[in-house]
């Protein structure tokens, strides 16, 4: 039983079990289910925080038993990682833009949080690729991800600055 709850968490409820795309789409679903948390059910950025929080923390441990008595150390199929780096760029987006939320601007932001975010994680640039090669661990699997994801909040950054100085 705990062993089949641990696999629908690493797995994102079975989506890494897709056999075409499951880190891009449960980079996808992750988006559309944060999307609804801000903007449909409105759901307090502090409420948003400690389930991302509670995330992040119990993903290390259940990665690790789930890849525990695997050869492969970051199988296709753990896609909590993705969840957690995907997360990481549209929590900031929206706290960075307080209360007043709009909702059509967040769609164009969260596609171009998406497409950053798959971009990064799949060409895996220094020093992501480190970790990616380096920790054949929980560790590895988890923060490749999420420097990916910070990596799309610098680009937003600097692409924000850009666009105040020169458009």
């Amino acid at each position: 039983m705990i062993k089949n709850l641990n696999y629908l968490f690493v797995t994102c409820f079975g989506i890494g079990s897709f056999r075409f795309a499951p880190g891009t789409i449960a980079s996808l679903v992750t988006t559309v289910f944060l999307y609804s948390l801000f903007h449909i059910v409105n759901l307090s950025n502090n409420s948003i925080l400690i389930i991302l929080l509670i995330v992040f923390i119990f993903s290390f441990y259940a990665v690790s038993k789930y890849i525990k008595y695997n050869k492969n150390k970051d199988p296709k199929e753990v896609v909590v990682d993705e969840f957690i780096g995907q997360s990481i760029p549209i929590y900031i987006y929206e706290v960075s833009h307080g209360t007043s939320k709009d909702s059509s601007e967040a769609v164009l932001f969260y596609l171009y949080i998406f497409i950053l975010f798959r971009f990064f994680d799949i060409k895996k640039p220094f020093p992501i690729n480190f970790f990616d090669k380096k920790f054949k661990n929980s560790f590895g699997v988890i923060f490749d991800d999420v420097i990916a994801g910070f990596y799309v909040v610098l680009t937003l950054i600097i692409f924000m600055i850009f666009k105040s100085k020169f458009l």
